[in-house]
């Protein structure tokens, strides 16, 4: 079957969430949350910093590519980061043109970009000079700011910059995550570019992954917080498509889901400040609850705690395993 892609997501799925999704398998790309470029040249470390599957041959440790996703609006500042970049071998170098954060569009990056199609060539073609040809160079979109009235314009520019594919998130910049996604408008992309077109919104179970591809034209599906929701969602879509059956008793996936949880906690402790660690937890089990009822009850039982030993009680006492503490990670000084 095509691509399955999982999607980057600021604030949400770093390295660590990348890791335990990818385990569980079905995806063929990740794409990690965005390194903002602005006015220098960022040092090697700083994209390991962000990326640190950079070091493991841009790979999860399950072995899934992991493409690195530059946001910027300036084209030569871009273009200069992407050959750094480039030095350090990633599975892919893609470029944000889909960000609705407030923060980032009031410096004119984002989807605040799709306002001027002619700077998207610009940054593009910038881009596209420094890239070597072996690393996949692509892009990824929304509709537009306010409309879809430069849909087709700022899609023709990206493809005529040089992307060999392209993702459509496929809202507008207002609409942000409001439902529904305008898959159709996938299908009138695909249309008026050569390249691959993936198309993204709106995947939270099989059956939507089923109507995007058969709205959008598009085999190619990037999930974003579907897959966060149920991480087992990948890999039922391909069970669907070999022809097999998913379970609707979601129960052994939660027993499958616990461990995993358990490397979760155990990674989100070595990388974040004690303060910050149950906060991350939460975020996860608040999406979690979506498909599993086991997450509600342990959402809820860990909802009150800040304390880090108090959550490592209430997990165990919830089937989820307490793995030993791991060392923090020692950021790379080049």
């Amino acid at each position: 079957m095509a691509r399955l892609l999982l999607a980057p997501m600021e604030g949400l799925v770093d390295d660590v969430l990348r890791d335990v999704l990818t385990r569980v398998g079905g995806y063929d790309l990740a794409v990690n949350e965005f390194i903002r470029v602005s006015g220098s040249l960022l040092p090697p470390r700083a994209f390991r910093r962000r990326c640190p599957e950079l070091d493991r041959g841009s790979r999860t440790t399950a072995g899934t590519p992991v493409a690195v996703q530059l946001l910027g609006s300036d084209p030569a500042c871009l273009a200069e980061n992407a050959a750094q970049l480039a030095q350090l071998a990633p599975a892919g170098i893609d470029l944000n043109f889909g960000c609705p954060a407030p923060r980032v569009n009031r410096h004119g990056g984002g989807a605040m970009l799709l306002a001027d199609p002619e700077q998207l060539y610009r940054i593009t073609a910038a881009v596209r000079r420094t890239v070597p040809p072996e690393i996949p160079f692509t892009a990824k979109m929304r509709l537009g700011v306010r409309d879809t009235a430069r849909t087709l314009d700022c899609a023709r520019a990206l493809a005529a910059g040089g992307i060999v594919s392209l993702a459509v998130h496929a809202r507008t910049r207002v609409e942000a995550y409001r439902p529904p996604a305008h898959w159709e408008w996938v299908a009138r992309i695909s249309e008026v570019v050569g390249q691959p077109v993936v198309a993204n919104g709106e995947v939270w179970s099989t059956a939507d992954h089923a109507r995007c591809c058969a709205v959008s034209g598009s085999d190619d599906v990037m999930i974003g917080r579907g897959a966060v929701a149920d991480p087992f969602l990948a890999r039922r879509i391909r069970a669907l498509a070999a022809g097999g059956e998913v379970e609707a008793d979601r129960s052994a996936d939660w027993r499958e889901l616990r461990p995993l949880l358990a490397s979760f906690w155990q990674q989100v402790g070595a990388k974040v400040a004690e303060r910050h660690a149950a906060g991350r937890l939460k975020l996860w089990l608040g999406a979690l609850r979506r498909n599993f009822v086991e997450a509600e009850a342990l959402f809820q039982a860990v909802r009150a705690l800040r304390c880090v030993a108090e959550v490592s009680r209430v997990l165990a006492l919830h089937g989820v395993p307490v793995l030993p503490p791991v060392a923090h990670a020692v950021p790379d000084a080049r």
